[in-house]
């Protein structure tokens, strides 16, 4: 199971077709390193970005299918109410053009008391009768604005998805350079790469620990908590892929948005989401389940799943994996349920 950054370099390594060109220019590690730890946060936030502009767009549409049917709707009770007036204003034209005052309806007729009586009824009906097909073609005029709108932004939404996609697309390109780049190393470069990164995250997760931050003993998780962590956990293993929310594979917030919807609990699809509607908890108060944000731009997300671990889908060319919980840069935690 590859667990860090170190063990997909070295799988680049292995994987490798062609060997560095005679002749080519000793590249340094460290800034190879921080340049494909840029790479990896700026695929992660695009992804991510791509992932809510979808779900947005799947919003948008189902609103716009709303909206439509309301039209419709809205149509169909309108033509009715017009027939029904249609029929009305047809049996007075049959019944005679020539139509007394009320007054003197009322004081020639046989029976005044049924005369007022019918009156009344004719008139409210009539009014009623209006009233409605006003109320009707008022709101088939509001039918017709908002489905005007929605689409108005449907299309907003589907440049925005165009965009993404193209920005994501480019850094794919530039990760693809990287990654061959990369495939490339000697095996001394590889080695070297690998201990860096893991010295890394051992310090990181060393100086976590000193800090206090984390409780030594760990809270239990709620039962919604375990069944999210004990779902995540079956899936290690499985692969990292853009976009994906399972079954084969997973991208960082398709684990956590699966795992915590098969304990029965909806959340947001994307990290930044969860990290903006989800009630936030401290560090010291994490119990297993709850989900750990990474990065200034909540580009990266994680269960908790105790004794300073997280299960997570870190990257391209990884597992789904238990790790350090300081692997990235923590912004904060959540508490979903």
């Amino acid at each position: 199971m590859i667990k860090t950054l170190a063990g997909a370099l070295t799988a680049l390594a292995l994987t490798a077709l062609t060997a560095p060109p005679a002749g080519a220019e000793p590249r340094d590690p460290e800034a190879l390193l921080t340049e494909l730890r840029t790479l990896y946060r700026q695929t992660g936030a695009a992804t991510e970005a791509f992932n809510e502009t979808d779900e947005r767009l799947r919003a948008q549409r189902a609103e716009v299918e709303r909206l439509t049917e309301r039209l419709a709707d809205t149509r169909t009770d309108l033509a009715a109410a017009r027939r029904l007036a249609g029929r009305l204003a047809a049996g007075q034209y049959r019944q005679g053009a020539l139509t007394l005052p009320p007054a003197l309806r009322l004081l020639l007729g046989e029976d005044p008391g049924q005369a007022m009586h019918d009156g009344t009824v004719a008139v409210r009906t009539a009014a009623a009768k209006t009233a409605e097909i006003d109320r009707l073609v008022a709101n088939e005029e509001r039918a017709d604005e908002l489905t005007t709108a929605a689409r108005e932004a449907l299309d907003t939404e589907e440049t925005l998805a165009e965009e993404r996609r193209s920005r994501r697309d480019e850094i794919h390109r530039r990760l693809d350079e990287v990654t061959a780049l990369l495939a490339g190393l000697t095996p001394e470069e590889t080695a070297e790469l690998a201990a860096r990164e893991l010295a890394a995250t051992d310090e990181a997760q060393r100086e976590l620990l000193a800090s206090g931050t984390l409780d030594d003993d760990d809270r239990p998780p709620s039962p919604a908590g375990q069944r999210a962590l004990t779902w995540a956990l079956a899936q290690l293993g499985k692969p990292y892929a853009w976009g994906a929310e399972g079954p084969a594979a997973f991208d960082c917030s398709g684990l956590t948005s699966q795992a915590w919807a098969h304990a029965g609990v909806t959340i947001p699809r994307t990290s930044q989401r969860q990290w903006n509607e989800l009630p936030r908890v401290p560090l010291s108060e994490l119990r297993p389940g709850d989900l750990v944000i990474y990065r200034e731009d909540a580009g990266h997300v994680a269960l908790y799943a105790g004794d300073a671990q997280v299960v997570h889908a870190p990257r391209p060319g990884t597992e789904v994996t238990l790790a350090p919980l300081a692997s990235d840069p923590v912004r904060g935690a959540v508490r979903p349920g």
